[in-house]
């Protein structure tokens, strides 16, 4: 009671669609690949935990999908977001929320965990970016919606064609976002996916279910712990840019296979902590009025500038991470910086927004 559905294969929801297989499982849902036994097809079934508080859940992430329905009426970015199909509610001893979503293939984690350990080709790379940003420009122009999780998991790949959406789903074994594999023995990525192959993949965002709109954020603490922005951090006001800063995270990972900031604990200091000194060995000092704009930063600062619990920080660049760290030339490596930066300012209002870097000479060219 409370967890998630038991369901079981051949099950049937809805008096309608058929469980084949599970696709995924995550903190509040669990997907499944199901049979609409009525349209002959195959349709993704996102079955939500049943306690109280993942029903009003439910209800949010139904009300941004149907917005974002409408909105794709108006304007065809909108097809960089997945499209619901359908919702309804099961009754009965452990009552769930069911939404249904057309199938598309795995998603960018995947990719990644299987292409190569030094990032995927930049070209994919490019693409696929000017596809989450014009989607995030739909998000937040259009539709007033914060996503609030950019990250990997949640940016799904689809397959242009039958062929392609057919061979993304067998070649892919991928099970609670983190344990990625492909299906068979010895089973080289190399040898299935063609780089035509490659560059026909779309990338659609997915996930809507820790969104908020941009004038009744939810939550104080949002997005994935990598990827969440300096002003969600310190527990500041947040909006659009957070999605901005969290693409920037998300361009850096796809681009070079490491995550730009990967915070741990310690003994004496917290993963947030190590986040924020990463950041500032990276992008340098927090200048005060962000800092002390805030009434608790004492949790992590002792004055201006200097972290309360980490005295020794090594300053790096990003162009020479790309270099040393990932054998960029410095042209590459100092055209990738230059889009990066913008989307990683530390003043909101004055971070890239989405349609800004769409235009960027890095990613269009």
């Amino acid at each position: 009671i409370g967890g998630h559905h038991p369901r079981q294969e051949g099950e049937v929801f809805n008096t309608r669609y058929q469980v084949l297989h599970k696709l995924g499982c995550g903190a509040f849902a669990t997907v499944w690949l199901c049979q609409d036994m009525r349209r002959k097809k195959q349709v993704a079934v996102k079955v939500l935990k049943s306690r109280e508080g993942f029903a009003e859940t439910a209800q949010n992430e139904v009300a941004f999908l149907r917005c974002v329905s409408c909105m794709k009426k108006k304007d065809l970015a909108g097809e960089n977001i997945v499209c619901l199909l359908d919702d309804f509610r099961m009754i009965g001893e452990n009552d769930f929320h069911i939404l249904l979503w057309r199938v598309l293939g795995p998603s960018i984690r995947c990719l990644m965990g299987n292409y190569t350990a030094q990032g995927l080709p930049l070209p994919f790379v490019k693409k696929s970016l000017q596809q989450v940003l014009a989607g995030l420009h739909f998000l937040h122009k259009c539709c007033r919606i914060i996503h609030a999780d950019i990250k990997p998991e949640n940016i799904l790949l689809h397959g242009c064609s039958k062929r392609l959406q057919r061979l993304l789903m067998e070649t892919f074994d991928c099970d609670q976002g983190t344990e990625v594999r492909l299906k068979g023995e010895g089973c080289d990525l190399g040898n299935q996916l063609e780089e035509s192959d490659l560059m026909s993949i779309e990338v659609k965002i997915a996930d809507l279910g820790s969104a908020c709109w941009t004038y009744k954020p939810f939550s104080k603490e949002i997005q994935t712990q990598p990827y969440r922005a300096l002003e969600v951090l310190l527990g500041l006001d947040y909006s659009t840019p957070a999605d901005i800063w969290s693409t920037a995270c998300l361009a850096f990972e796809m681009a070079t296979g490491e995550c730009l900031f990967d915070p741990q604990p310690g003994k004496y200091f917290s993963r947030d902590d190590d986040h924020v000194a990463r950041i500032i060995e990276l992008l340098g000092r927090i200048p005060p009025q962000i800092v002390f704009s805030w009434n608790k930063s004492t949790k992590f600062f002792s004055r201006p500038g200097a972290l309360l619990r980490l005295s020794r920080l090594f300053p790096r660049s990003l162009p020479g991470i790309l270099a040393d760290r990932h054998g960029w030339t410095p042209g590459e490596a100092a055209a990738f910086a230059a889009f990066l930066l913008p989307a990683l300012h530390y003043a909101p209002e004055r971070r890239a927004s989405a349609a800004q870097s769409l235009r960027h000479a890095w990613i269009a060219a």
